[in-house]
């Protein structure tokens, strides 16, 4: 007789190859990153267990769409509170830590022998491109593999200067719009990123955005307007793929960086710290034979976007050293697929000053329970997550055993990455 949880893996595993003879082959991929946006920042709820999870603020009717149309990862985490090591993740499947890229400051750049989700994707044939923030080094994304880009930019966008949205954001919808109409007319898949760049302020947005928030709201929110700038150019992106016929051979990814600064209620804190309003955001993706209205609510990572687009593209084989794992499940059949990683535990490696009052830090996940290391204190912090998204309560006094548990693990990661003790 077969036992209940073999029945339910054997389910789970047929489930998964009826899906994948669904898939398109060769899709596209169009990838959205916002930059610092709060878990609780779209108007579509990201949890459906947690109403505050949607914001009364922001509207973003194109970021909604694609939830409604697609699966919404509720636990999903950024690799990293600032750009660069997130960035990198996201582009790589490697944890910062194991790629020494933890900091913003770009002394050290993603090594050219990494290989990126665009080279894995242009040697399976597809056209490459990203268009925005590049921001994880100093040389020119075509060395990354991508065919078209905007240079090696920063903050400061194609002109490196203090607010390059709105002329930015908008600018790079129409390139992106561009390439995707070469790529079809020439027969061949696309893989897109588009990669937002920073401004909460009346120089960095549009001023009929703006007084149309001040107009709904009373007020003139920046971060509103800048919100809806965005989410207006990414509808221009989703209606370019109506328009050329793609709309259903196409994956739209929507992710960001790392947290908003300022506040990302119900989370705790932000950008530039290791609380969960620095590290976990949103996560939407929408495209052939995802289950829509579904949500996720294990936890997800940066890390497992490279391998679920090279699983959906047939593309590999994948380099050595990947942390993440492949979501093509989850997309499929919600949490009835549990995501397969060498690694359960998730370590964010942060060793630098930063927003944090805290100081240099690491975090690690598993299950559950959250560690935070201090570095100037060597205190431990311990959290559940599942009773406590906003870190109010710390249970290390009365949970010793976890924190050893947890703190044992950090040690062991960090050292196999070559950090040992936490240093930079």
């Amino acid at each position: 007789m077969i036992s209940l949880a073999k029945s339910i893996f054997l389910t789970a595993v047929v489930a998964v190859a009826m899906s994948s003879t669904l898939v398109t082959a060769q899709p596209n991929f169009l990838f959205l990153i916002g930059e610092g946006q709060s878990w609780s920042s779209l108007s579509a709820q990201m949890d459906d267990r947690v109403p505050e999870s949607a914001s009364a603020t922001f509207q973003t009717p194109n970021l909604d769409s694609i939830a409604l149309e697609g699966v919404r990862f509720s636990n999903f985490y950024a690799a990293g509170p600032r750009c660069t090591a997130s960035r990198v993740a996201l582009y790589t499947g490697k944890n910062p830590a194991m790629l020494h890229l933890t900091s913003t400051i770009l002394s050290t750049n993603l090594q050219i022998s990494e290989t990126t989700i665009a080279e894995l994707l242009k040697e399976s044939g597809y056209a490459t491109a990203h268009f925005g923030k590049w921001h994880i080094s100093s040389e020119h994304p075509s060395r990354y593999g991508y065919d078209e880009s905007d240079g090696p930019t920063t903050n400061g966008g194609r002109s490196n200067v203090r607010n390059p949205n709105p002329e930015e954001a908008y600018g790079m919808a129409e390139r992106g719009m561009d390439f995707m109409e070469r790529s079809v007319a020439e027969g061949k898949p696309f893989y897109l990123q588009i990669a937002q760049y920073g401004g909460n302020n009346v120089e960095s947005v549009l001023p009929a955005t703006l007084a149309a928030v001040e107009s709904r709201l009373g007020t003139a929110d920046t971060r509103a307007a800048a919100a809806e700038d965005a989410d207006i150019t990414f509808g221009m992106l989703i209606d370019k793929l109506d328009e050329l016929g793609v709309a259903e051979d196409t994956y739209v990814i929507y992710t960001t960086d790392h947290g908003a600064g300022g506040n990302n209620s119900p989370l705790s804190g932000g950008k530039g710290m290791l609380s969960e309003g620095g590290l976990r955001v949103p996560m939407l993706i929408r495209g052939p034979a995802v289950a829509a209205g579904t949500f996720v609510h294990q936890r997800t990572r940066g890390v497992d976007i490279f391998p679920t687009i090279a699983e959906l593209a047939g593309a590999g084989p994948l380099p050595r050293g990947l942390e993440g794992g492949s979501l093509v499940g989850t997309m499929m059949n919600g949490d009835t697929v549990t995501v397969m990683r060498d690694r359960l535990e998730y370590v964010v490696h942060y060793p630098h000053y930063d927003n944090d009052p805290a100081g240099p830090s690491s975090a690690i996940y598993l299950g559950d329970y959250k560690l935070r290391r201090i570095y100037e204190t060597g205190e431990r912090q311990l959290y559940n997550l599942a009773d406590d998204m906003a870190e109010q309560n710390n249970l290390a006094n009365s949970k010793p055993d976890k924190v050893l548990e947890l703190d044992e693990k950090l040690t062991e990661y960090l050292r196999s990455v070559d950090r040992p003790g936490g240093g930079q």
